[in-house]
């Protein structure tokens, strides 16, 4: 989960700015960021558009840090 970590700081935010930003519970959000808990889809989701990356470099699947395009209209439920 690291490049979680390396993102958010590059980005110049605390883990309460991306609870803010995502939903996600600053406690769960702190066990994802330290490898200790998995993400569900929902919040790789979340965590891809607040962090401008795309779901698979968050997963490891990519080396590629661009977000893919996306649609026009993205909801953040």
């Amino acid at each position: 989960m690291s490049r979680i970590r390396q993102l958010r700081k590059e980005k110049g935010y605390t883990q309460v700015k991306v609870q803010m930003l995502t939903g996600i519970d600053q406690s769960d959000y702190s066990k994802i960021e330290s490898g200790k808990r998995y993400f569900t889809f929902e919040q790789c989701r979340r965590l891809a558009i607040a962090l401008d990356t795309s779901m698979d470099y968050l997963a490891g699947l990519t080396d590629e840090k661009k977000p893919y395009p996306r649609a026009d209209t993205i909801r953040n439920d």
